[in-house]
């Protein structure tokens, strides 16, 4: 079974305190960087853990810690996995 997969930007400054955060709880997600610049990342999540990590994303998103929060397909099972699919803005 694959995890859910999310990613979201962090504000720059609290990229330290958000990974610090979630690698503190053992196995609740394995987070990873996927554009440095834009501080994008992704998370990989076990379901049975997606309700704890919802819960702590939902705190940093009321504080603006972190934005555009979304759910995609975890890119593990996509045929090329190479090349991260990317969040995009709507238009």
């Amino acid at each position: 079974m694959f995890c859910r997969y999310f990613q979201a930007k962090i504000s720059s400054p609290h990229v330290w305190l958000v990974t610090a955060i979630l690698r503190g709880c053992e196995h609740i997600v394995f987070d990873r960087t996927l554009d440095v610049r834009n501080s994008l990342f992704e998370f990989f999540v076990p379901i049975d853990c997606l309700e704890t990590f919802l819960a702590i994303m939902q705190l940093f998103q009321q504080r603006g810690i972190i934005n555009q929060f979304v759910e995609l397909p975890n890119r593990l099972q996509l045929q090329d996995v190479r090349e991260p699919l990317l969040y995009q803005e709507p238009q």
